[in-house]
């Protein structure tokens, strides 16, 4: 059988080969999972995330919200929409995610570059013209 270190060193190899980390990334993570890996040996429970996620945010709000991305305040990492990034990473509903960090409803979670190029693409397709044909003609039904 492997010894933890062992575990945590390949671990952290299929990690490092799928993704670029500086010297001292590798260290903290290979320390980190080495932790987890010895807590679990032991029969106890490896820190838990939710403390350190509620502890602060890795990013400020003013960060968080830039024109071409938008950082998670839970893990630092950028994206040009956030919903499907909370689901799958956090299993965190965006109405959670605006509560723990007092995030006001009306700040979208996408990147403002993003979210204009989907409302101009919009524009230019006569969305907003076929919605409102529709609308009158259900009007006319209805009567």
């Amino acid at each position: 059988m492997a010894t933890v270190m062992e575990m945590a060193a390949e671990i952290i190899a299929a990690h490092a080969s799928t993704t670029t980390m500086t010297k001292e990334e590798l260290l903290s993570e290979l320390t980190e999972v080495h932790a987890a890996l010895s807590a679990l040996e032991k029969g106890e429970l490896p820190t838990d995330q939710t403390t350190q996620e509620d502890a602060a945010p890795a990013v400020t709000r003013k960060k968080a919200f830039g024109k071409d991305k938008i950082y998670c305040m839970i893990c630092g990492k950028g994206f040009t929409t956030l919903s499907r990034h909370l689901k799958t990473a956090h299993d965190m509903k965006p109405t959670e995610y605006r509560k723990q960090f007092d995030i006001p409803r009306t700040q979208t979670l996408a990147a403002r570059n993003y979210s204009e190029s989907r409302r101009q693409m919009a524009i230019d397709r006569g969305l907003a013209d076929n919605l409102a044909k529709a609308r009158a003609a259900r009007g006319k039904k209805s009567k």
